[in-house]
């Protein structure tokens, strides 16, 4: 604690934010890259994380406009503030690469992910797997007399939540695809 009784990393909401922007929180950032779809560019996106000995804990990417030949990159990765400026500068240097979005930094936004997990279950764990899934509002997009597969989609604690209540009843194998996220609110052109 300090002289104002505030925990190290109050919230970055408040109008008193009072924190060190170099402070040594480890933080987690969503950043959103609109780069050139070309060979190499996703190579080199990843080799500067790796290349630092930064973690990427999702990555999601696909091309969004087709005309103009642009890719959006969904990086969520974790790291000091002082860090996450230096990757988001280091990233908006790189020859390909069109924007950078820091979506944690910039407002509200909406994250959204998707996971399949295969639950095996006989008897009563097929009814209670059931129930959960219901209450999660998970589908069944496959069923078996052994074992079912559920598709959720939500934000990664939502997914992160009905995985860690199915470990019991006998999850089997679990996909996800990585955050997508998308900042909420106007348009705002470029």
């Amino acid at each position: 604690m300090n002289a104002l009784h505030l925990k190290k990393g109050a919230s970055s909401h408040s109008a008193y934010d009072l924190r060190n922007p170099l402070g040594d929180q480890n933080e987690t950032h969503t950043l959103c890259v609109l780069v050139d779809n070309e060979a190499g560019v996703l190579a080199r996106v990843i080799g500067l994380f790796s290349g630092r000995g930064y973690n990427i804990e999702s990555l999601t990417v696909a091309e969004t406009d087709h005309l103009g030949h642009r890719s959006r990159i969904t990086i969520v990765t974790t790291g000091t503030p002082a860090v996450i400026e230096q990757i988001k500068a280091q990233l908006g240097r790189l020859v390909p690469v069109h924007q950078v979005n820091d979506l944690t930094v910039e407002g509200p936004a909406v994250e959204r992910e998707l996971a399949l997990i295969k639950v095996a279950g006989e008897g009563e764990r097929r009814v209670e797997a059931m129930r959960l899934a219901d209450v999660f509002r998970a589908r069944v997009v496959d069923t078996t007399l052994e074992s079912f597969v559920f598709e959720l989609t939500g934000g990664p604690k939502k997914v992160d939540a009905f995985i860690d209540l199915m470990r019991p009843l006998g999850v089997v194998e679990v996909a996800r695809t990585g955050v997508a996220a998308i900042a909420r609110g106007g348009y705002a052109p470029d």
